[in-house]
């Protein structure tokens, strides 16, 4: 398909250009203030973005109008993977100082605006992470986004911000961290009931799937139990091994300062 092409080409470049700016802005922080530097992750920042675009611009993302399982395991790809691989990076640090100087006081300006505090509080970011999921698997939703090129590409778009921002207090630490591990316990509910609701209601729920052939040896009905399946452990382990990783560290002894000696 023409709009196919366009897609692969068009994310691409723009994969492009985003790791370019991060690469600049890397570089001038190694030489003005190394410190900074170390925070950042370019190999991570890169793995985040190849992920992105081997889901959003790759021939792969017209599949899942055939499979649901292969819808599924995308948004799970984008949202458990890539975004978390690209908060890792450490992005808005290094796009800042590689950006031009109007961009990077825009973004600056932007991050401190009053408008984007609330929407960078922990409990806005649960919910972004946990509705853009429940709101797209609406039937309406869901037909809505497989109807066109266009809304397919917002959203995978919208599930790739939504994972950016759940990820967020996960790896920030500080005084989240104590919290973080009942944060991602929560947020395996509502992805555990619409999974069960998938994979046991015991009907097709997507009237675009409905009709669809078998494939890969799948009725329309197994494929979405499938969907729930893969929707069901991936978060599982996606969600609650940080928790136990995170609880563990909170846990563990901390090495004591040896104390100097005086006089």
């Amino acid at each position: 398909m023409a709009w196919a092409s366009s897609l692969v080409l068009g994310a691409a470049a723009i994969a492009t250009g985003v790791f370019a700016t991060y690469l600049r802005g890397w570089r001038r922080l190694q030489r003005a203030s190394p410190e900074e530097a170390a925070g950042l992750r370019p190999w991570a920042f890169a793995s985040g973005l190849l992920v992105a675009l081997l889901v959003i611009g790759s021939p792969l993302s017209a599949l899942d109008h055939e499979l649901l399982t292969l819808h599924m395991l995308q948004h799970l790809l984008l949202m458990t993977i890539a975004a978390p691989l690209l908060m890792a990076g450490n992005a808005a640090v290094a796009l800042r100082s590689g950006a031009p100087r109007l961009v990077a006081a825009a973004i600056g300006t932007l991050h401190l605006s009053r408008m984007t505090r609330p929407l960078l509080h922990p409990i806005s970011c649960w919910l972004a992470g946990t509705m853009v999921v429940v709101v797209w698997h609406v039937p309406a939703a869901h037909e809505l986004a497989m109807s066109s090129a266009s809304w397919h590409l917002i959203q995978q778009v919208s599930f790739l911000a939504g994972g950016l921002l759940f990820w967020r207090p996960v790896l920030a630490r500080g005084r989240m961290e104590p919290f973080v591990p009942l944060y991602l316990l929560l947020a395996t509910f509502p992805c555990d009931a619409l999974s069960a609701f998938l994979a046991f209601c015991g009907r097709v729920v997507y009237a675009c799937h409905r009709g669809a052939p078998a494939a890969f040896g799948l009725s329309p009905l197994q494929d979405q139990q499938c969907a729930g399946a893969l929707m069901w452990f991936w978060v599982t382990v996606a969600y609650l091994v940080p928790a136990v990783a995170v609880t563990l560290r909170l846990l563990s002894p901390r090495p004591e300062r040896e104390s100097l000696p005086s006089g």
